[in-house]
């Protein structure tokens, strides 16, 4: 028997849950990559700064069909699930709500100090919102949590259309074509050191975690979150459905993939105009929840056909440190881009940058499996543990001597 107030230990964890965490977290970085290396703006635009063609155009490419807002979707619906199922495994509900918030309110102070100390991008703040927000809707009905969910999708991708409709180029002309000026001050402040780098990261952070927040980010993040209760609920993120119904997925995911071209082939014809920008970003705004449902789909077959194999062992490292693995990301990359540490920011070319990741995703999987065969959890999630139970939680292996 388990202590039902306790954390869930390690053998009562969902090995296909760790694989698609492992998977998200890792697949983020291929997108987060281009931020912690370029000016910000380049997200949006990509041809605002840094070579654009040959192997730095289909590296992008690859990205931007297959990861941007794709990893982020899939880890932000299993954030859902993560909430509903925390709150499950308690004794009562009392109890699994009031720990909950304690959880939550924890993630929120780890991810303002991972936004201001560290990384304007931080995801963890809108989640911990969100969460804080959104832990009221865990028990709807699931057909209610997925309508609710798309009515929050709609919100954002709304806004834009009816923005691009009634302004045109000009609502976002100043993100689209910025001053070179701009540009290189991003790029300068950058290659400064820690204290100087305040002078676009406050800002930056401040408005994405308060009218980026608002105007987009707590829809479509909070959307996705109710997305994922649903799909916990429907058993399609546990890996209960049908080997039929995640083919299916697959399918889906291949449908999305020729959306988001499609997008893509939008802006092009229209050489990348300020005028044709919001209508393309809706291509991969919605197609990317098909991509990551196919995402869902590939992992949840491999972990039935070889739940115990290597790569599913290697991805459910990964997952089960999944926010030591996020933050450690963002150590490292800071470290290689920013002047605090070996200054490349604005200087290497998206190729290169992709690479760089690849030969990261190597050290993660290998430092994710050599911690897990001594400790039970990640560091961070150790940490986080601690905090949330209010006492010290066993942080290595049965067997294994402190």
């Amino acid at each position: 028997m388990t202590d039902d107030t306790g954390p869930t230990p390690p053998s009562e964890r969902i090995v296909s849950l760790d694989v698609l965490r492992g998977v998200a977290v890792l697949g983020i970085l291929v997108i987060n990559v281009r931020v912690f290396s370029m000016p910000e703006l380049t997200l949006t635009n990509p041809n605002v700064y840094g070579e654009f063609t040959g192997l730095n155009y289909w590296s992008w490419l690859a990205g931007h069909l297959f990861a941007e807002l794709k990893f982020i979707t899939l880890f932000s619906a299993l954030f859902g699930l993560g909430i509903v199922l925390f709150i499950e495994k308690k004794e009562t509900d009392e109890t699994g709500v009031r720990l909950h918030y304690r959880r939550t309110g924890w993630l929120l102070v780890i991810g303002l100090a991972h936004a201001y100390l560290f990384w304007y991008g931080d995801i963890l703040v809108p989640y911990a919102l969100c969460g804080l927000v959104l832990v009221g809707l865990r028990n709807r009905e699931p057909l209610t949590q997925a309508k609710l969910g798309l009515l929050f999708l709609a919100v954002p991708s709304a806004l834009e259309l009816l923005a691009g409709v009634t302004m045109g180029g000009e609502a976002v002309a100043d993100q689209w074509e910025p001053a070179a000026a701009t540009l290189q001050s991003e790029v300068a402040t950058y290659r400064s050191g820690w204290l100087e780098q305040f002078d676009h990261r406050l800002p930056a952070a401040v408005r994405r975690q308060t009218v980026g927040f608002i105007g987009g980010s707590f829809w479509r993040i909070g959307g996705t979150v109710l997305l994922g209760m649903a799909l916990y609920r429907w058993g399609v993120l546990t890996g209960e459905r049908s080997t039929g119904f995640y083919y299916r997925l697959v399918a889906g995911g291949l449908l999305g993939v020729a959306v988001v071209l499609l997008g893509v082939l939008y802006i092009e014809s229209r050489n990348w105009s300020a005028g044709a920008a919001l209508y393309w970003q809706q291509f991969n705004y919605w197609g990317s929840f098909l991509v990551a449902g196919g995402y869902v789909g590939l992992v949840s077959l491999y972990a039935r056909w070889r739940p115990r194999g290597p790569l599913s062992r290697a991805l459910a490292a990964v997952g089960r440190t999944a926010f030591s693995n996020y933050l450690l990301q963002t150590v490292v990359a800071t470290t290689v881009f920013y002047g605090h540490g070996f200054g490349l920011f604005g200087s290497v070319d998206r190729a290169t940058a992709l690479g760089m990741v690849v030969v990261f995703w190597v050290v993660q999987v290998l430092l994710s499996v050599l911690w897990l065969r001594v400790f039970s959890f990640g560091p961070v999630e150790w940490l986080w543990r601690t905090l949330t139970y209010g006492e010290k939680q066993p942080l290595r292996r049965p067997g294994q001597q402190d």
